[in-house]
């Protein structure tokens, strides 16, 4: 089992540029080539929600993603570090909750995300949030 690690400064900038590699690494695990957009989409989506949810919750550590290679399957992992997951409050810079619509911006983020992967799976705790997707690869791995 191979496994590619990325970490980015939640900046929306780095969103793209974790597209990408997840793209070419699912190409290069086996997954089929009509896949690849859900998976550049899927990505995105979760990349940008975590980008998001650092921003509104003021902190400064990186994003994490995983590309899992697996026998049969490939998986991605976007982890964010906000405890608790959806529906946390959002403090502002000053310490103080503030209200908005980022938790439904949140929701329409994983609405996209299981509409787009059939195997998705979203956790969260009091060291952050995941989301787990897996897509199947074709018996033989294409050669980079």
């Amino acid at each position: 089992m191979a496994t590619v690690e990325l970490r980015f400064s939640a900046l929306p900038e780095h969103v793209r540029t974790a597209r990408l590699v997840a793209a070419a690494v699912a190409r290069r695990a086996g997954v089929d080539e009509a896949v690849l957009d859900e998976v550049r989409l899927a990505v995105g989506e979760a990349c940008s929600r975590a980008v998001g949810l650092h921003v509104s919750h003021g902190i400064e550590a990186p994003v994490h993603v995983a590309l899992i290679e697996d026998e049969k399957k490939f998986a991605i992992e976007v982890g964010d570090e906000v405890p608790g997951g959806p529906g946390s409050p959002v403090v502002g810079s000053d310490g103080v909750p503030e209200s908005g619509d980022g938790e439904g911006e949140d929701e329409m983020g994983l609405a996209v995300i299981s509409g787009l992967v059939d195997d998705v799976e979203v956790s969260s705790g009091e060291s952050g949030g995941l989301i787990r997707m897996s897509w199947p690869t074709a018996a033989a791995p294409v050669a980079p």
